[in-house]
């Protein structure tokens, strides 16, 4: 069951971060049709793999990581509800607020199952959980900056599943850095000649 869930988790959440750099190619070639679909396409994978994560970290006693990617999916909704109305159709405010106020539960847990903040587990599921929501966050939004923050969730991430004893599931954490940097460098140059214009 672990390596099922490792693969089910590992390369749904790879495929968001495949698609994020394909919409972000597509964009700079000004095929706005394009980066809409592959934006909508990276959102859903990763509403697909968020189950088996959760499901992961839960079982290994990651409360914080476990509960914040459980609420996460209201960020997913949020950034795929914009990547399918657009940005001018907006989300619902009900849906930004909420995704707003996601980690205290999954901290808080944390905190009392652990008797405070005393694992190294703890640490990198700190800076998992803020590259997260972060970057999940802005990106819904549209916002380029957060491929940033997922820069320090997945290194937070590959971590704690090495420590966890999911090798697999490391070396997918490095495997998405990867997109993660080419989507972001394309999304920034494509700022800078828009900036320039």
């Amino acid at each position: 069951m672990q390596v099922f869930l490792q693969l089910w988790g590992g390369v749904f959440y790879t495929l968001n971060k495949i698609f994020f750099s394909y919409s972000e190619h597509t964009k700079a070639r000004g095929d706005e049709v394009g980066f809409q679909r592959w934006r909508i396409a990276s959102w859903a994978v990763y509403i697909v793999g968020l189950p088996a994560w959760v499901i992961l970290l839960a079982g290994n006693r990651a409360w914080i990581a476990a509960g914040v990617e459980s609420f996460g999916f209201l960020s997913m909704l949020l950034g795929l509800v914009i990547a399918y109305r657009g940005k001018a159709g907006g989300s619902p405010w009900w849906l930004d607020v909420t995704a707003r106020l996601c980690i205290p539960l999954g901290f808080f847990y944390s905190l009392y199952d652990f008797g405070g903040l005393n694992t190294v587990n703890q640490w990198l599921e700190i800076g998992l959980v803020v590259g997260f929501l972060v970057g999940t966050y802005l990106l819904a939004k549209e916002r380029s900056v957060g491929y940033l923050w997922y820069v320090l969730m997945h290194i937070s991430a590959g971590g704690l599943m090495w420590l966890q004893g999911y090798y697999w599931l490391c070396g997918q954490q490095a495997l998405s850095l990867i997109f993660i940097g080419d989507a972001y460098l394309v999304a920034t140059r494509q700022k800078e000649i828009g900036g320039r214009k």
